[in-house]
């Protein structure tokens, strides 16, 4: 198996930058959007983003974290347990502008799947969404307002955005021949 690194840090904390800007430039008050990370990594993903926020404006966006296992369209399809985290969200969604906050977009079914949960905690205004990597492979209709980078693969090849953590190191790597990621 090969692996390539396609971002360093210093390339996935611009990227984090990048994001808090553009998470804040529609809205006229920096606490408006509510960042909800998708779990796993898209929850560290979405509180460095926030913490970001914090730091440019002086004011801390709602955050949430979010599991999709049981609204996933092949939960019952799996033969073993999955493996069910926390969702918490501690403020009233309606009304309100989210950003789902997640590592990598393949397919889109998780994606839908986020969408199907929030409309479970409230109605939203308004669903954005937000990923490190687009790595191509659609199945649905869904796309990211903000990504921070589009790497097309090839169906034999996974795509690993790390955190320091749980990985250890910030970065982002493309695998050959390891199969698919979610």
């Amino acid at each position: 198996m090969k692996q390539a690194k396609i971002m360093s840090e210093e390339d996935v904390n611009r990227t984090y930058l990048r994001f808090a800007y553009q998470f804040l430039e529609p809205h006229d008050n920096p606490s408006e959007p509510a960042v909800i990370g998708m779990q796993t990594r898209g929850v560290y993903i979405g509180r460095r983003i926030v913490s970001i926020i914090e730091d440019i404006s002086g004011s801390k966006p709602d955050f949430g974290v979010l599991d999709v296992t049981f609204y996933r369209d092949d939960f019952r399809s799996k033969l073993k347990m999955p493996e069910v985290k926390i969702t918490e969200i501690p403020f009233d969604l309606y009304n309100r502008d989210v950003i789902l906050v997640d590592d990598v977009l393949y397919t889109g079914r998780t994606v839908r799947s986020a969408m199907d949960a929030l409309m479970d905690y409230g109605r939203p205004r308004s669903i954005k969404f937000c990923c490190m990597i687009d790595r191509g492979h659609r199945e649905l209709p869904i796309r990211s307002d903000y990504v921070g980078l589009t790497v097309p693969t090839h169906a034999d090849e996974e795509v690993q955005v790390k955190v320091k953590e749980l990985d250890g190191e910030d970065a982002v790597y493309v695998l050959k021949g390891r199969g698919t990621d979610a």
